[in-house]
Order: structure tokens, then sequence, then C-alpha cells
């Protein structure tokens, strides 16, 4: 830690530091949750007979349910606080998950997986929201730093489900396990998160809230950030679709293409992620360096040549890399996108950053029977050609984003 840093530690109310500790150990439980059902998958799907396709409708209830309840989360902070709405939902989140490892047919697997979908994403917003303001108080950017966390629980929750599959521990005692305890370490988190409402301590002088002027912008303007948001939509989707194969499809593909163990086939996940977790916590100072655009196109060439070059030569050591390169090709896409939004001219503080989140829902809504139904037309191998698709996608729709840009400096949207 530089002299600065620990100056700076110095000054931050010890209150303040015990919250951060707090709003990271929330996103990091939030991805333990999931990331620890991934590797056992391909159990589910063999133990109820499922084929590639209604698996991957299955796992399209996820987004739907985010889709579904997303909107209900800001009138639940309103009520409840960010700091409850965040831990009594990852508690909640953890039995939905549970219930998933019980389901006796597909009906109840879909239905799980909505109301888990649902939670997921009233937890994310209410912990952004409190991340947010933490931040706020901290009076720099801190936020990275709890994805970066979020991305170490995933890996270490796909590297739980490895053990307990290869360890071959009944679905029902490994997940009811991890709700208990992961639940309880939620319920903890409460009681060091901030107090009080929300909107407390937050800036609401203009331009610091983001607050859009009395003066309606010109059409052109508006048509600007149509466009932007769209084209922002699309680049996410890439991500989204890049991050899905390695959480929904990974596993099995290993599984039943490449004829890995168990525990082997949950590594495609763990390789995804765990590259992806220093990309993110390397990103800020490389964006700093070369701008968020030529980070987001290079990362796209890597996802593509990667996934490319391991799809093109099958093996098990191949895809591991392939995963690897492609988690650490779209480890700063998608904060990258929700940046750009969020500072768009002519839109209030959030409103941006809000439209592109339920944009990239239907990302993820959209990637699990896509790949699927293409790989009951062909195969999964085929199939995960999307991946490569997606990382092209991203050298091409980069521009989009900004070059290098100084704090405080707005840019045009799309004409």
């Amino acid at each position: 830690m530089t002299g600065a840093r620990v100056a700076e530690a110095a000054t931050v109310p010890r209150r303040l530091r015990r919250a951060r500790v707090a709003v990271a150990a929330c996103f990091f439980l939030n991805a333990v949750f999931y990331a620890n059902l991934v590797p056992r998958l391909p159990e589910i799907k063999a133990d109820l007979g499922l084929s590639n396709a209604s698996l991957g409708a299955a796992l399209a209830a996820l987004p739907l349910g985010a889709l579904l309840a997303a909107l209900s989360a800001a009138p639940l902070i309103r009520r409840f606080g960010s700091a409850r709405v965040a831990t009594s939902g990852l508690t909640v989140l953890g039995l939905c998950l549970w219930a998933v490892g019980l389901a006796p047919n597909w009906p109840a697997l879909a239905a799980a997986l909505l109301l888990t979908g649902a939670l997921d994403a009233v937890v994310d917003v209410a912990q952004n929201a409190h991340g947010l303001r933490v931040q706020r108080l901290y009076r720099r950017s801190i936020l990275n730093g709890f994805h970066g966390i979020w991305s170490i629980g995933a890996v270490s929750g796909g590297l739980l489900g490895s053990a307990a599959a290869g360890l071959g521990i009944p679905l029902a005692v490994h997940l009811g396990t991890s709700a208990v305890v992961f639940g309880v370490l939620a319920l903890l988190a409460l009681h060091t998160l901030l107090p009080g409402g929300d909107d407390a301590d937050r800036d609401t002088t203009p331009q610091s809230a983001g607050a859009v002027t009395r003066d309606a912008p010109p059409e052109q303007a508006r048509r600007g950030v149509v466009l932007t948001l769209a084209a922002l939509a699309v680049l996410a989707t890439c991500g989204a679709f890049v991050e899905d194969a390695g959480a929904s499809w990974s596993a099995l593909y290993l599984r039943t293409e490449l004829a890995a163990g168990a525990a082997t086939a949950g590594l495609g996940f763990v390789a995804l992620q765990g590259a992806m977790t220093v990309g993110r916590l390397a990103g800020d100072r490389v964006v700093d360096r070369i701008g968020q655009r030529r980070v987001v196109q290079v990362g796209g060439a890597l996802t593509a040549a990667g996934m490319g070059l391991a799809l093109a030569l099958p093996s098990v050591p191949s895809t591991l890399a392939g995963f690897a390169l492609a988690g650490l090709g779209v480890a700063t896409l998608i904060p990258a996108v929700y940046h750009a939004a969020d500072e768009l001219p002519g839109l209030r503080r959030g409103t941006g950053l809000a439209v592109i989140n339920w944009l990239l829902r239907i990302g993820f809504l959209l990637s699990p029977p896509v790949i699927g139904v293409l790989a009951d037309a062909t195969s999964l191998r085929v199939a995960l050609l999307a991946v490569v698709a997606a990382g092209l996608g991203a050298v091409l729709l980069g521009p989009v984003l900004p070059g290098r840009v100084l704090p405080g400096r707005t840019r045009r949207p799309l004409t």
C-alpha cells in the first residue's frame, strides 16, 4: 500500500471501512450461491433426462425471473433500505437454489430457477445501491473492487461445486448446507452495513446528481442517445453470451464432448471466472492507460481468438485455456457499458444505467435457449462458436465506448 493510501485509510471512519467490507461480503456471497450450482448442472440434466434445449429453456428462467422482478427492487429499497433488501434477499436466494437441487421434474426446475433469477436481480440492484452509497462517502471509486470480489466469489463457488461433484455429495445435502452457512453470513453482514435511508448522504446538487437541464435536448440529440443506448445494449449482450457460455455450458461441453470427469468439468467455469477476476482487478489501471474503447476491442479479439482456437483444436487443456482467454477478454466489457450509459448527456443520473441493465438481462435470457437449440441442431461444439461471434462483436462495436476520458468529461452520443 502506498503512503497516500495509508494516509487516506487513516482518515476513513471505522464504521465506513466496516460497511465496505460488508458490501464486499454481499457481492462475494451473491456470486458463490449460483456458481456453487454450475458444476452440478450436468448431474441435474442427467437425473431429469433433459435434452440440451430443455436445459437451456430451464436456464432461461433465470434471466426471465430477473426481468420480471428487476423493477420491484427500487420500491423495495425505498421501503426497507438497500442493506436489508440485499442481506435478506441473499438468504432466500440460497433456499431457492436448494430447491433447484430438489426439483423432481422440468416444471419444478424452471420454477425454482425463475425465483432464483428474480431474487438475484433484486439483490444485485440492492448491493450495488449500497456499494455506491459507501463509495459516495469514500469520495473515490471503489465499485470496481466490489465487482472483482464478485468474480472471486464466482471462482470460489465453482471450486466448491466441483469439489462436491467430485466427492459425490448429494445435491440436496450440498446445496442445503450452502444455503444455511452462507445465509447466516449474509444476515451477519446486515449489522455492519450503513444504517438509515439510502438518500440520506446523497449529494443533490444538479451537477453531481446528473440532473437534466430545463431545456429539452434537440430531436437529433434524442435520436443520438437512443442509438447509443441500442449500440451499448448489443455490446453488453456480447458480454452476456460469453459469460453465459462459461456459466451454463462449459461443464456440459467438457463432460459430454471431451469426456472430462465430474470435477474437471467444473473447471471451465472456474477458468473463465478466474481470468475475469484478474482482468477486473487490473482493469482500472489498463483503462486509465489506453482507454476503455481499446481495452474492450483488444479483449474482444482475445475472446474470439482464444475460443476459436479451443474449438478448432478440442481438448481439455485447450478448452480451459479458451474459456480463460474469453474471461480475460470480457472482464471490463459490461462495467464499461454501464459507465458509458451512465455518462450519456441529456439523461438523469442512473437512467442510462437502468435501461442498459434491463436490456442486458434480455441478452442473458436469449443466450441459453439460443445455444441450446443450436447444440441440438448441430453440436455443442458448433453452438459455442457464438462466443467467437460475441468477441468479434465487441471488436466491431467497441468504438461506441469512450477512449481515454478525463473525470467529469462527458461525450457526445451517436448521431
